[in-house]
């Protein structure tokens, strides 16, 4: 299952920072996909990072959410629920590629993207790990948002 195909990337972060899949380097890295700021099931999930950010961090593992929202919301969603962790703007979609979390849809027989706004935006809900060298180590695709926040704490754990 390790890949260490993850070429790097580099997004936009709140905060006006850049963040780079290379500056992680020497640490886990926890990356969450999420389909939109504010809409049912991305609240509870970044909560539910934030309640395990203190043990991601004991485990020197570095926590970062993304989805194609704009910084601008991705700044609200960040204050809103107090996260302390990085929420990333994917709006080239370069990382969801990346790591093919765009998950078509069936409309009238035809297979679709989901729309770039409202519910059902075409990102998957998937947890990746990868490891202080970048190599992917682990990864759960179409996720329910409850419970998968300690699933991975619970690898990282497995990995040190």
């Amino acid at each position: 299952m390790p890949r260490n195909d993850i070429v790097d990337f580099s997004f936009p972060a709140v905060g006006g920072h850049t963040c780079t899949l290379s500056g992680a380097r020497g640490k886990y890295l926890a990356i969450y996909f999420f389909p939109k700021d504010n809409t049912p099931g991305c609240p509870p999930e970044a909560q539910q990072f934030r309640g395990l950010y203190a043990q991601f961090k004991k485990a020197n593992c570095k926590v970062v959410g993304i989805s194609r929202d704009s910084l601008k919301s991705h700044g609200n969603f960040k204050a809103r629920f107090t996260l302390p962790f990085d929420l990333l703007s994917d709006a080239g979609e370069t990382a969801c590629h990346l790591f093919g979390v765009i998950k078509l849809k069936n409309l009238y027989g035809k297979q679709v993207r989901g729309p770039s706004t409202g519910l059902g935006t075409g990102i998957e809900r998937s947890t990746f790990i990868l490891d202080k060298n970048g190599i992917l180590r682990r990864e759960w695709r179409g996720l329910k948002a409850d419970g998968h926040a300690q699933e991975a704490l619970d690898f990282v754990a497995t990995l040190n």
